[in-house]
């Protein structure tokens, strides 16, 4: 995760937010009072120290009753109470101090002048990150926080801006989020639709001396490209499927522009070759057919009936007799199944071998 954002609304209560941000050892609210202890519980256990609190502009013991405070003078205790924001950075690369000291900065460029903020830093994954909580009421004037695009732009654009002042990594075009699920699948090394596409697209560039064939090999593989070029981003999805991928969702090297890259710096001759084999291997070898010469009559041959011609048919239908072959490639889902089985089969031997 390298300088991640996030920023999300609170609706239901002011109380479970704060708790939210103050407590590492919950999962995601909706209520500012459980936000707000999450954020500021400095103890995931009795002996353990798991977050660093501050307060900007509220004290971080009494954040609660002072945004609730605000709330009430201005007649504004209804809608959305809270805004619950997030900040990561790349494993490893910041120490404690320095990430809460970049989360107090974020906050006071971001909110600092009018809005009630408590900065959280978490400490309990090897990914150190920030909350904050932010009242949805200015504390001068009592309008309301709008928490449109333009906002979050900003929020990210100050967070890239501190990473850069401080050296740290900052993702320079962010191309969309990975669904939670798939993001951990993937960490674990477990087999996902996004990897199985991946690889489907490494095997298709190292095959491939064209835009063409590049689509040819992906259909081979089970998968329908749609590259239209009236259209801003390639698409991907399983043959027969409903669902689209935009191809840029799978990381910068997949989007189509860095294909195109790809498969212009492959070398062009080895390229050629693998696509020729590749295409022998999966393609029924092309036989000329050979003329031949009918003496007689067609009209007056006799037809095969009988016990011989059911024979035939059945011959034909099983699949015996030549007809035309359809190469029929492994479905993504398949694919998937069988790279399971396989992870499940190296388990079995590996805990019989410690039998």
């Amino acid at each position: 995760m390298l300088g991640t954002t996030k920023i999300w609304t609170i609706k239901d209560s002011l109380s479970r937010v704060v708790d939210y941000a103050s407590n590492p050892n919950k999962t995601i609210y909706f209520d500012l009072k459980e936000v707000l202890h999450y954020a500021g519980n400095k103890y995931k256990t009795e002996s353990e120290e798991m977050c660093f609190v501050t307060g900007v502009n509220c004290n971080t013991d009494t954040a609660l009753e002072e945004m609730e405070r605000v709330k009430h003078r201005f007649d504004k205790e209804g809608g959305n109470l809270a805004y619950h924001a997030y900040q990561s950075f790349k494993t490893g690369e910041v120490s404690r101090e320095l990430c809460h000291e970049i989360g107090i900065k974020l906050a006071q460029k971001m909110w600092g002048a009018d809005y009630q903020v408590v900065v959280a830093t978490h400490l309990d994954t090897n990914t150190l990150h920030n909350h904050f909580v932010v009242n949805s009421v200015n504390m001068w004037n009592g309008y309301k926080f709008d928490c449109n695009k333009k906002a979050y732009e900003k929020f990210r654009e100050l967070s890239d801006d501190l990473c850069r002042e401080y050296g740290l990594t900052v993702i320079e075009k962010p191309l969309g989020k990975t669904p939670r699920p798939i993001y951990f699948a993937e960490k674990n090394g477990e087999p996902t639709t996004f990897n199985l596409m991946r690889e489907a697209i490494d095997f298709a560039i190292a095959h491939s001396v064209d835009a063409k064939t590049f689509n040819q090999v992906m259909r081979e593989q089970g998968y329908e490209v749609n590259m239209n070029p009236k259209r801003m981003y390639w698409t991907i999805k399983p043959i027969g499927g409903k669902k689209a991928t935009r191809m840029f969702r799978l990381g910068e090297d997949y989007a189509h522009n860095r294909i195109m890259e790809r498969i212009k710096k492959e070398n062009i001759f080895e390229s050629y070759n693998n696509y020729r084999d590749y295409m022998t291997e999966t393609k029924p070898r092309y036989i000329r057919p050979i003329p031949m010469t009918f003496r007689g009559s067609l009209q007056r041959t006799k037809k095969v009936t009988g016990l011989k011609a059911l024979y035939l048919y059945y011959c034909y239908r099983l699949g015996y007799l030549p007809k035309k072959h359809q190469h029929k490639p492994l479905s993504p889902e398949m694919r998937e199944a069988w790279r399971r089985i396989d992870r499940y089969s190296q388990n079995i031997r590996l805990i019989y071998n410690f039998v």
